[in-house]
């Protein structure tokens, strides 16, 4: 029998989880055995777990799970000397070039386990079969804005923290445009017709911000983008591949410009293929905004789990999108697993 094993997130400010209640219901009549770990900050409660059946597992008990199981999580693991022996689904962020990524390999390669990447499960298109692109998008456009807040009161932006909902975060951002002149704020959303720039778009929309909307046909003749440092705020929301052109080169720092707040909100650092080349880390929940130019300020948000600001909407909505793939799982030798480990071994 197929046995999914949805382990705890252990990465700091992660209450998100891959599977709803209900999806887990779906599941277990597919016959699939579904084991859940109890978590002391998944956003969703263990108890719709229990009723839809799963069989609840101690916390971070996943290295102990049954050699068959199919370990389930969203975020990096620890960075420890635990062995890699299962078939793990998680965001791997490690084909990309990415230091830490080779790491990851080498762990998967030492203990002979296998990395589904969530991030390469694609149809036979090519396109992803669930992301989280639209809340990513959605909570990145609210923390750029947020940023922008704390540069017109001579400050840099404070700690990210969660929201109950994307009403709640939209009340709080309201409280803080009334106390600023908003004339001076626009932005510029690269990848807008996609799930991450659609979800940028709407915050921008729902708080009546102006936003100039760019896709492929904007930026196919490569750059350069003078048009990026006229806007206040910049959205990079297209993923890193080959051939993807520089939007904001170091020379941004000095260059003339209105620009002070940038968005990665796909947040590709560590790879030679980011468009942004002002800087070379992610920020985090603590320090979101990350200081690249003094005055003018030139200031880089770049959390890479943004998604996590509005935990039940992103992960009801994934667990939707992922649900139809996870009731495939008893055939791993075809459809969207089977291209995952071709691209795993790819790589390894």
């Amino acid at each position: 029998m197929t046995h999914l094993w949805v382990r705890a997130e252990q990465r700091e400010n992660e209450e998100r989880v891959g599977v709803t209640p209900a999806g887990a219901a779906e599941l277990l009549k597919a016959g699939v055995q579904v084991t859940i770990e109890q978590s002391t900050v998944r956003a969703i409660g263990i108890e719709g777990y229990q009723a839809a059946g799963c069989i609840i597992a101690p916390e971070n008990s996943w290295p102990s799970a049954p050699s068959n199981a199919i370990i389930f999580g969203l975020k990096e693991l620890p960075e420890d000397s635990t062995r890699l022996t299962h078939c793990h689904i998680m965001f791997g962020h490690a084909y990309k070039g990415q230091s830490s990524g080779r790491v990851l390999l080498d762990r998967f390669k030492a203990s002979n386990g296998t990395l589904y990447d969530l991030e390469y499960l694609v149809d036979q298109a090519g396109k992803r079969v669930a992301a989280f692109g639209y809340w990513a998008g959605y909570a990145g456009a609210a923390v750029a804005l947020r940023c922008w807040f704390a540069q017109q009161r001579n400050e840099t932006a404070g700690p990210v923290s969660v929201f109950k909902s994307s009403d709640a975060l939209l009340e709080d951002l309201q409280e803080h445009m009334a106390q600023h002149d908003q004339t001076k704020l626009n932005a510029l959303i690269i990848g807008a017709l996609g799930r991450v720039g659609t979800g940028a778009a709407d915050l921008f929309s729902a708080l009546d911000i102006p936003a100039t909307k760019w896709d492929i046909a904007e930026t196919i003749n490569g750059g350069p983008f003078p048009q990026v440092l006229e806007h206040a705020l910049f959205l990079n929301c297209i993923l890193a591949c080959p051939g993807t052109p520089v939007f904001v080169p170091e020379s941004a720092k000095t260059d003339a410009r209105k620009l002070t707040v940038i968005g990665d909100i796909s947040c590709d650092t560590g790879s030679d293929l980011s468009p942004i080349k002002v800087y070379d880390r992610t920020t985090t929940w603590a320090e979101p905004a990350l200081r690249v130019h003094d005055v003018p300020p030139l200031d880089v948000t770049a959390i890479d789990n943004l998604p996590s600001m509005l935990p039940v909407e992103s992960s009801e909505d994934y667990a939707r999108q992922l649900l139809p793939s996870l009731l495939t799982l008893t055939d791993l030798a075809s459809g969207v697993w089977a291209r995952a480990e071709a691209t795993f071994h790819k790589h390894l």
